[in-house]
């Protein structure tokens, strides 16, 4: 059996592991001590290191046939220091990984102006974290390129799930777009990513990135309406966009300068992943169901 190397032990690596350790003998890297007890009684082999700490990684080194790297980059700066270090300790091994995947961000491809693109768009970040974003793509494909190790990259737009709904936003009342200045937004289920993880590891090309995008096609105002009517809550204040660069903190109106589509055909057809929620409505349902079964 193969050994996998889980890098970035977050919610989505915890939701694809059951279909990980079918596969593979699963390594867990792990920041969090308390944490051990917790990967190592569902099946992984809990290592702690840091990868904001050099010297912890040494054991890393030809320990893993593949990598699945969902790690943030830090949150300063214009380079993916994590990843450096981490392909620094991977290096360093008498054997390579022969697979690695990445989840990156569609927020590489900058604003588009709504405008429907494919994993052919030349990158364009204009968010600090995205240019991060694409500096690790980057590395990762030098890596690549240098070493003979195949390298998939999975660009991934807003991510959600039961527990990753803006229904605390709604509460508050915070506005949204008017419809004339709103942007296009895209979304994947946290599950349909995960399972694109475990489908990556096994179709992805060398070198490729992948759009990891439902099918939906909807505006920002539109995700917020569709979870307030799913939750029985007043749908958000629509504002002009000069009046929300006005009101909104920075951080979110970061969210409404950029509008784009994303093509999933590559997910599709070549990472041959059936989508478990196709479209946002869907996905949205399933969470409230899952909620409601949580409470009671």
């Amino acid at each position: 059996m193969q050994k996998l190397l889980i890098v970035g032990c977050g919610d989505v690596a915890w939701r694809a592991l059951p279909k990980l350790l079918q596969r593979f003998r699963v390594y867990a890297l792990l920041r969090d001590p308390e944490q051990v007890p917790r990967w190592r009684k569902a099946g992984a082999l809990p290592l702690l290191g840091d990868l904001d700490n050099r010297a912890s990684l040494n054991r890393l080194a030809g320990l893993a046939d593949c990598v699945l790297h969902l790690a943030p980059p830090p949150d300063r700066g214009t380079r993916d220091t994590r990843t450096h270090k981490l392909l620094a300790a991977l290096g360093r091994g008498k054997s390579l990984p022969q697979r690695l995947i990445y989840i990156s961000t569609s927020g590489v491809y900058g604003d588009c102006q709504g405008a429907m693109i494919d994993e052919t768009r030349a990158p364009n970040p204009e968010t600090a974290r995205a240019v991060r974003r694409l500096d690790a793509e980057r590395q990762l494909r030098a890596f690549g390129r240098r070493n003979k190790v195949l390298v998939g990259i999975l660009r991934a737009p807003g991510i959600y799930a039961s527990d990753r709904l803006p229904v605390e936003r709604l509460q508050k009342g915070t506005p949204a777009l008017a419809a004339a200045d709103d942007v296009y937004t895209n979304h994947i289920h946290a599950d349909d990513l995960a399972a694109a993880c475990c489908a990556a590891l096994q179709h992805a090309r060398p070198n490729r990135a992948y759009n990891v995008s439902d099918d939906s096609q909807l505006q920002m105002g539109e995700y917020f309406d569709c979870v307030a009517d799913t939750f029985g809550l007043s749908r958000p204040q629509r504002l002009a966009r000069t009046e929300a660069e006005r009101v909104l903190p920075p951080m979110q109106l970061s969210f409404m300068r950029e509008s784009r589509r994303l093509s999933n055909r590559r997910l599709k057809e070549e990472l041959q992943l059936r989508l478990a929620y196709p479209r946002v409505e869907e996905g949205i349902a399933a969470a409230l169901k899952e909620r409601n079964k949580e409470c009671s």
